[in-house]
């Protein structure tokens, strides 16, 4: 694809349409720096807000690519791996107070199937007396 853009020329003459195919067939060439998702709503997401809220909210070094997949689901493809690592870090995300969940994928792995259902929280209990913790091994 590189090399059809590198040759690529305005002219008017020129009658030939090239089509650029997304790089996300259903087998998935890359899949090094990507995280399923999907929101946990039963109402419509609009996409374009979605895109350009979690590519704003998610702030990554290097870009991030987010990708409709249709049945709610999405495709976050980041191009460095400190950026995939402080995005899982920094979960749980929530898009209108609908929290997204979310899958790192490993090869051969279908975004449309993996299993979206875990979510990791950090709860802080305040004022607990000492006598009322229980260590458990």
């Amino acid at each position: 694809m590189e090399r059809d853009l590198a040759v690529l020329s305005l002219d008017d003459e020129e009658e030939e349409i090239m089509h650029i195919q997304k790089e996300l067939d259903s087998g998935m060439k890359e899949v090094e720096f990507c995280l399923a998702g999907c929101f946990l709503t039963t109402s419509v997401i609009h996409f374009l807000a979605i895109r350009s809220t979690m590519a704003n909210l998610l702030h990554p070094v290097k870009g991030v690519q987010i990708l409709d997949l249709g049945e709610k689901r999405f495709l976050f493809r980041f191009y460095y791996k400190m950026d995939l690592e402080r995005v899982l870090k920094g979960s749980p995300w929530a898009f209108n107070n609908h929290l997204l969940m979310l899958h790192r994928l490993r090869d051969g792995e279908d975004p449309l199937k993996v299993p979206l259902i875990f979510a990791n929280f950090l709860v802080q209990i305040h004022e607990v007396l000492p006598e009322s913790m229980m260590v458990q091994i």
